[in-house]
C-alpha cells in the first residue's frame, strides 16, 4: 500500500479527517518523450489526458503515447492510499495498535517523522476518486473550497490555519496562493506549473 503525506504545519491532515478537505495538488515533474531511444515530442500537458485506468497519456497525431514514468500519476482511481502520520501523533491522539510493537518506540525513524511511518500501520485511509491535468492556477473556486481553503465571517473572507492560528484572506483564489507557496515554496503560485489534480473520498 502508498502513502500520502499532507501538511501538519497548515492543518491540511486535519483538514482531511475531518473531511474539509478532498483534493490534492502535486506538481508535475516535465520529461521528454522517448522511442526507440530518440527523443520525441516534449509532454505537452495541453496534449494530455487520464485514462480510465488513471494512466496518463499525450496525444501525437492521431496516436495517444504514454506519457514517461516520470511524469505519470503517483496515484491512480479507485486506489485506497494510507494517510502518513507519525507515530508519536498517533499515540497522543489515543490511537495504539497491538501490531506497532517497536514501531512506536521513541528510536524507530516514524516516531516524529511520518515520511518514515509503514503505510499498512497507518489507521486513516482515502480513496482517489478522480485524476486531473491543469496549470496551477486554473483551479477554480469549487475546487479551492476542496483543497481545505475554508469560508467564514459573512461571506466575504476565506483562510486557513497554520498550528491553531488563521490567517484571513479577502478572496479563496488569495487563500489559496498564499497556502500553496507555504506548502509547495515560495514563488509556486506565480510559477504556475503543470500539476495532477487528485479528488478523493475518506474511507477511514
Amino acid at each position: 500500500m502508498k502513502k500520502i503525506m499532507f501538511s501538519d504545519r497548515y492543518g491540511l491532515t486535519q483538514a482531511v479527517l475531518e473531511g474539509r478537505k478532498t483534493m490534492t495538488r502535486r506538481l508535475m515533474t516535465m520529461t521528454l518523450h522517448k522511442k526507440n531511444g530518440k527523443e520525441m515530442t516534449p509532454v505537452v500537458p495541453d496534449d494530455m489526458f487520464i485514462a480510465s485506468d488513471g494512466t496518463a497519456y499525450f496525444q501525437v497525431g492521431r496516436n495517444g503515447y504514454m506519457v514517461p514514468k516520470k511524469n505519470q500519476p503517483a496515484y491512480h482511481v479507485g486506489e485506497e492510499i494510507a494517510i502518513a502520520q507519525s507515530y508519536h501523533m498517533l499515540n497522543k491522539s489515543g490511537f495504539v495498535a497491538p501490531e506497532w510493537l517497536d514501531h512506536t518506540c521513541e528510536s524507530s525513524a516514524g516516531y516524529e517523522n511520518k515520511m518514515f511511518v509503514r503505510a499498512d500501520l497507518m489507521p486513516h485511509r482515502i480513496r482517489i476518486t478522480n485524476i486531473k491535468v491543469e496549470r496551477l492556477q486554473d483551479i477554480s473556486e469549487m475546487d479551492i473550497l476542496r483543497e481545505g481553503v475554508y469560508f467564514y465571517n459573512c461571506g466575504i473572507d476565506y483562510g486557513y490555519t497554520t498550528k491553531g492560528l488563521r490567517h484571513n484572506f479577502p478572496t479563496a483564489r488569495d487563500a489559496f496562493a498564499a497556502l500553496i507557496d507555504k506548502v509547495s515554496g515560495k514563488g509556486t503560485w506565480k510559477r504556475n506549473p503543470w500539476v495532477f489534480a487528485y479528488g478523493f473520498e475518506l474511507v477511514r
